[in-house]
Formats: C-alpha cells, structure tokens, sequence
C-alpha cells in the first residue's frame, strides 16, 4: 500500500478558522506559505513559495485555533488530499489541500510555552482565548 505522508514547514497565511459540523466535530481550515530559497547557476540567490491549504479536525482543530495566529512557522504532518468539482457554469476545477495530522511550533526562532489542554476528546464548546497570544498547546494523550 502506497503512503501518503507529507511534513511541510511554513509561515500561517491568516488565522486559522475555527468552525463545527452540524454534528459537533471541530474543524479548523488555515494556509500557509513554504518557501526555498537556493543558489541558481549563476550564483544567484532564487526564492519560490508554495502556499497549501490544511484542513485540522477535533481536538486538533481546536488547539489550533487557539494557539496559532497568523504569521506562526508550523509544521505540518498529514495527508494530500484532491477534491474535484464542478463551477455552475460547467468547468471542472480541482484542489490539493493537507489533511494534517499534526500541527506544532518551529523553534527555530522562536520559544514556546506548552499548556496541556484541559478538554474532553467529545467536548464541542468552543476553546475559550484565555491563553496568551502565541503559546501553544498539545492535545492530550
């Protein structure tokens, strides 16, 4: 069976949006941006960026939307996923987003200060924004 598995790391695009199914599941969609930066033939400095849209469901979903704001280096581990679909006007369009898996800190340049977080795997309440801007929390074992 063939693996899926993709880990990106990037800077968020815009603060995650937190939102909940009609049957209580948390899913938070956000973006964000991957950029390389090398040397081309001419000894030149060339930068690209990528951007991909992640999508985070339950706890996940939730601790995200509390902990990151725009602007956060994340790494990102999940799945590729492409849906297709049709416009009204009959063109066929299609879109590769992450399914993440999990989604932390680069401490690279940066610190963080992790909170266990104190919620229940079926709670559906929406996360309260009492933790300071840009900590971040785990989802509990």
């Amino acid at each position: 069976m063939a693996d899926n598995t993709i880990t990106v790391m990037g800077n968020l695009t815009r603060d995650p949006e937190l939102r909940y199914t009609p049957s209580g599941a948390a899913v938070a969609n956000l973006a964000i941006a991957v950029s390389r930066k090398w040397k081309d033939r001419s000894d030149e400095w060339t930068e690209e960026t990528s951007f991909f849209e992640v999508t985070t469901w339950n706890t996940l979903a939730e601790n995200v939307a509390e902990s990151l704001t725009k602007g956060a280096r994340v790494i990102v581990t999940g799945r590729i996923e492409q849906q297709s679909w049709e416009t009204p006007d009959g063109e066929k369009r299609s879109a590769v987003k992450i399914v993440a898996d999990d989604i932390g800190p680069s401490l690279r340049w940066a610190t963080a200060t992790v909170i266990r977080a104190e919620r229940s795997e079926s709670s559906t309440a929406q996360p309260s924004k009492k933790a300071p801007a840009k900590t971040y929390s785990e989802e509990p074992f």
